[in-house]
């Protein structure tokens, strides 16, 4: 693996500078002119539903995809015109693994690392380091195919890294994983992180925004809505608190009038309503003392998906 960096390293150039930045597909606007810059040494997330335009921005920023109009340099380099380069110091992990599962764990890092010019022996030393990193080293030997959905996650992630990349382009990485699988693929991407790999990744997932990401845009068709770190978003854009109430079957619009001036402002959502507030107890007493009576109340913290409904108007899930 790639030693820590240098602090020189850290200093927070821009690894990617996007700025008015667009993709079309015929009459389909994508991406609609966004600005987005990523320093060295950060984990930076696109956040938004499908078809936000978050993989056609990582497919461009990958020079898999040429851009319609802006301006994108990555590493310095013009991505129209210097994608080779930018690929060779690029790892991808796309939405969907492509492994071939004809061939062992080992085989597919050797051959890939192969692509890029690097002596056989220097992959094969190289990948039994990375497995041993996304904890396969057993597996090895093994063919692909009957891997777990995590597995197969995790020797995507080890292959991505066989050039062992400045920048890790990661869209979608834990979509079909189960939580346990999600958390393990968490914990060896935060180590990537701590030593010195810068991160880009998309998802929809806000507790994955939450847990990896310094810093990130929230997309909805195709434009950036809000930018910043996790938690300057939440306290920008929501209360400290959320009291999620349901009510009986179909009910819920009908209960609606009677919350009107019970925290700051609520949201009637198909399965629940959810009233934001600083104190989410106290709003609850409040909704009580009004002679309503939610058949279940849940207080919680302000989440990413609270930001991303106050700024669209509808679920990040829908």
């Amino acid at each position: 693996m790639r030693p820590p960096v240098g602090s020189d390293a850290m200093s927070g150039e821009a690894l990617i500078e996007a700025r008015g930045l667009v993709k079309r597909f015929g009459d389909l606007t994508a991406v609609a002119g966004i600005d987005v810059e990523v320093r060295r040494g950060e984990a930076f997330g696109f956040l938004g539903p499908n078809g936000a335009g978050k993989s056609s921005t990582m497919r461009m920023i990958g020079c898999t995809s040429p851009r319609t109009d802006g301006e994108l340099r990555v590493f310095g380099l013009d991505a129209a015109t210097h994608g080779t380069q930018i690929r060779a110091r690029l790892g991808v992990v796309p939405q969907a693994d492509q492994l071939d599962t004809e061939l062992t764990v080992a085989e597919n890092l050797v051959i890939y690392g192969r692509y890029f010019d690097i002596p056989r022996a220097e992959c094969k030393r190289r990948a039994a380091e990375l497995l041993e990193f996304v904890q396969l080293t057993e597996r090895a030997g093994s063919k692909v195919e009957p891997l777990s959905g995590g597995m197969k996650r995790r020797v995507t992630i080890a292959r991505s890294l066989i050039n062992e990349p400045e920048l890790l382009l990661l869209d979608e990485p834990t979509t079909g994983l189960d939580p346990q699988a999600r958390h393990v693929l968490w914990d060896r991407l935060y180590r990537l992180k701590r030593q010195g790999v810068t991160l880009v990744l998309t998802t929809h997932y806000m507790d994955e925004a939450e847990q990896l990401c310094d810093r990130l845009v929230v997309m909805d068709g195709g434009c950036i809505v809000a930018e910043g770190s996790p938690r300057q978003l939440i306290e920008e854009h929501s209360t400290r608190e959320v009291l999620e109430l349901r009510f009986a079957a179909g009910t819920d619009e009908a209960a609606a009038p009677g919350i009107v001036g019970v925290g700051d402002r609520c949201e009637v959502l198909p399965d629940r309503v959810l009233v934001y507030a600083h104190d989410g107890e106290k709003a609850l007493a409040m909704v009580h003392d009004r002679g309503l009576s939610p058949e279940s109340a849940l207080v919680r913290r302000s989440s990413l998906e609270d930001v991303f409904l106050r700024l669209t108007g509808r679920s990040l899930v829908e």
